[in-house]
Order: structure tokens, then sequence, then C-alpha cells
């Protein structure tokens, strides 16, 4: 099997599924996926709990775990700010995953207040993101590190600016990957791929460019966050919508 930090250097982008349960990582795996990522917001969607580490770290390592033991494809985990109120907690989280196979995270550089998601200060973060890397030591080179920075999907007024700024400080730390969500002009991207010597991940959105472009444009990873699980849930809806109003399961089997 390619190994997952190879994944992100070959001439096609890494299209990375992401999941939330046993049943959607096996179907993903099964439809020719190279790789699986969990998507925190569909797994608290799942549980009951709004996204921006309002469940419990334990509660969804166990999720993880079930995930990690019914595929047999590279798992990665959205790790939002780490599930810890330290560095020594989140890098115990770290270690937890490592230990079950995981072989990325994802760390961002929001963190929700009063329920508004903000950005941490681009020194506040780096200096997080310093010790966290730091406390890995001999374990670092066994994670694919990606670090998400969120100005596009926050909309601030001058987020091409801030993202190359912050991308610039997160690339002397020597982490393995940047996650830029919210971005889908052809230009933005096109000043990120080229502001940066990390591979490059971008989220689906409406307006997204099409796969072949964004292999033209340098993209490596291309994520879709929690929208498989919203257009199932949305799919769901419409269908119970239809059972009650024809009073009949026969919909069900068409």
């Amino acid at each position: 099997m390619i190994g997952f930090k190879s994944l992100h250097q070959e001439e096609q982008p890494l299209l990375l599924g992401n999941v939330w349960n046993v049943q959607s990582a096996r179907i993903l795996e099964k439809a020719g996926y190279k790789a699986l990522a969990t998507s925190s917001s569909a797994v608290a969607m799942s549980l009951g709990y709004e996204d921006g580490e309002q469940m419990s770290f334990d509660e969804y390592f166990y999720i993880i775990k079930r995930i990690k033991a019914s595929v047999s494809i590279p798992l990665s985990v959205d790790l939002e700010g780490g599930y810890g109120s330290t560095a020594e907690i989140i890098v115990s989280n770290i270690i937890k995953l490592l230990e079950i196979g995981v072989v990325g995270i994802n760390l961002e550089d929001t963190h929700i207040v009063d329920g508004e998601r903000q950005l941490l200060s681009r020194e506040v973060f780096f200096e997080k993101l310093s010790h966290i890397l730091t406390m890995l030591k001999e374990r670092r080179s066994k994670i694919f590190i990606n670090v998400r920075t969120d100005p596009f999907l926050l909309g601030i007024e001058n987020a091409l600016e801030e993202t190359v700024k912050r991308i610039e400080l997160i690339e002397k730390l020597n982490v393995d990957g940047v996650f830029v969500p919210g971005m889908t002009r052809v230009e933005d991207i096109k000043i990120v791929v080229n502001a940066t010597s990390l591979p490059l991940n971008v989220m689906g959105l409406p307006d997204l460019p099409g796969f072949e472009i964004l292999k033209t444009l340098g993209v490596k990873r291309i994520t879709s966050g929690a929208f498989f699980n919203r257009h199932i849930y949305r799919e769901l809806e419409r269908i119970s919508d239809t059972v009650t109003n024809n009073k009949s399961f026969a919909p069900l089997f068409i």
C-alpha cells in the first residue's frame, strides 16, 4: 500500500473521503477511495452535538476506533483544535490515535467562543502548534499533520492576505500539509499554491472548480467535509416526508 504521505505527492490530487461512521467508511472504501478522514462535524451531528469540540474526545475516539477497525485503507482524523486545553492533553490524544493506527490529523487555527468560531492570533497558534510538535518527539515522523487555516471559511475581509501570512508561519514548523477550507476562486487557489511548498488541501463547495482544474492549479488533496453527511440526511428527510404523505412505505423500494 502506498504510504499516506506519498498519496499527497501523486499527479492526481488525493480525493480523501470524509466519513462519520463505519457504514460511510465502508461505502467510500468500496467506491475506490485511497484514504479516508473523519469529519468531526459529521460525527458530532450523528451524536447529537454541535460542531466545535462539543463532544468529548472519548466519545469521538470510540467512533474513530470502530472506523479504523472496519477498513483497510489509511485513516486520518479531524482533530479540530486538539480536544484539549493544554498541549500535553492534545499530544496525549494524538498518541492514542497513533496507537490504533491512525496515520494523519488535522489541527486548526480557530476556537469556539460563546458558540462563535474565531481565529486564534497567528502568534498564539504558532506557539501552540510548535509546542505540540516538540512534545511529539520521535513520534512526529509517524503522523501526517495537516494544518487548517480558516480566514476564507470565516469570510474575513482580507482572507487571502491573512491566509498567506499564516502559511508562512506554519511552514517554519515543518508540518506536512496545509488546508484552506472555503477558498474557491481559481485566482486565490493559484496564489496560495505558489505561496507554499506544502501540499494544499481544499474543501468541496458549490463554486469549487472541478478536480481536473484543481489538479492543473497544483492542489494535492480534496475533501468534502460534512457535505456527504448533510446530503444523505436531506435525502432521509425528503423520503420520510414522502412516506408520511403517501401513507405507504412503497417509496422506500423504488
